[in-house]
Order: structure tokens, then sequence, then C-alpha cells
């Protein structure tokens, strides 16, 4: 019987597959075969299960005075693991709600998030067999203080820029994978945070051919 691969898809509102909005009031979400997660599940064919857990808001370890403790992403990762567990591979795409003017966090602060992350990870011995699952860090294409999350994200354009050299060092400490996501998308000028539908196709695409190098089988498309 042939192996199925499970992958855990970890992030927020890109990873949700929210669109590019023009106000509050303009919430939608991209059709589930139009997400990077969609798309990367289509390219990856049967022989892989992908679990979409994204969270509009989510960061990496704090609780939002705003939002809630519910967009806090160390909090609920142990717990979505277990659900899902065992897991070949656990994707994360976090940091850009950290970026929020009201955390006032720098750029290192954001990637001691994603060191807590990856530690537990490895602690939960999450993989087949009670190993450790493949873990892919992806940094996030840097925003844009555009439209009307500007304010809310104001100064975090530049340290948005500095993330992907963090982020690429922190998955060097932990023997895990990288991906920089600006390598092959930006982020819409809309609202400055959030992908369209054409740029959700490219980095499904992304990720799929990083996933299967890191499973040894090569590109499908």
């Amino acid at each position: 019987m042939t192996k199925l691969r499970r992958i855990l898809c970890y992030g927020d509102s890109n990873t949700h597959g929210s669109a590019p909005a023009r106000s509050w009031f303009d919430s939608q979400r991209f059709d589930e075969t139009a997400r990077w997660t969609g798309v990367l599940a289509e390219a990856l064919g049967k022989g892989f299960r992908i679990i979409e857990e994204g969270l509009p808001g989510r960061t990496t370890t704090l609780d939002d005075p705003i939002e809630g403790a519910s967009r806090n992403g160390l909090t609920y990762l142990k717990p979505c693991i277990d659900t899902h567990r065992p897991l070949d591979a656990i994707v994360l795409m976090l940091g850009t709600n950290d970026l929020k003017t009201r955390f006032s966090l720098t750029s290192e602060d954001i990637a001691r998030g994603l060191v807590a992350l990856i530690e537990l990870i490895l602690s939960a011995k999450s993989g087949p067999a009670g190993a450790d699952p493949r873990i892919l860090v992806i940094a996030p294409a840097p925003i844009e203080e555009v439209g009307f999350l500007g304010e809310i994200f104001s100064d975090g354009g530049i340290k948005s820029g500095q993330l992907a050299e963090k982020y690429k060092d922190v998955a060097a400490h932990f023997g895990a994978e990288y991906l920089n996501a600006a390598q092959f998308i930006s982020v819409s000028p809309v609202d400055g945070i959030h992908l369209d539908v054409e740029h959700h196709a490219v980095f499904g695409r992304a990720v799929t051919d990083k996933l299967l190098a890191m499973f040894d089988m090569g590109k499908q498309h």
C-alpha cells in the first residue's frame, strides 16, 4: 500500500486564503482550490494529505489584546499537532501579524517566536513512529504599509523585509528546510498584506517543488 504523507500547513490569513480587502467589511476567502494549499494538494496528488490550518490574525507566540488569545500560534500548535498526528512534515509560515504596531516587536523578537514554535514541534515527536516531522520554514513576503491596514502595520514594512535572513538562520540552526516567499510572490497593493489569487497559484507550485525535493521525489509540473 502506498504511504500517505501527511503535511500540516500552519499559518495565518495567507494560509487561510483571505483575499485582499479594502475595509474590515470586505472580508472574503478564496475557494479551496484557489488557495495555495489547494494548489499544493492538487499538484502533489493522492500520495499526500494536506492539512490546512490557517487562522487570520495568528501570531507566533502572542495573545492579541484586540483579537484575543486564540490568535497565539504557540498556544494552539500543540493541540493542533496532537489532533493531526502522525505528521510527515509541518510547514510554518507565520510572523506577519507580529509586525502589528500594537506588539512593538523587532524582527529579532519575531524570529525568537519562530524558535519557540520549532522547539515545540521537536518536543512533540509527532512524526511517524514517534520521530520528528520534517519542518519547512517559510519567510512570509514583506508587507506594504498601504490601504486600511497601513496604520495597524505602521513601521512594519522595514521589519518584514528583515525576516527572511533571520528565518533562514533559525531554520539552519534547527536543520529545518527554508523557503523565502519573496522569491516567488509579493503582497497585493490593495491592502499590503494578503496575496491575490494569481500569487496563490504561483506560491502553491513553489511549495510543491520544495516539498517534493524534501521527499526526494522531483518536480511534478
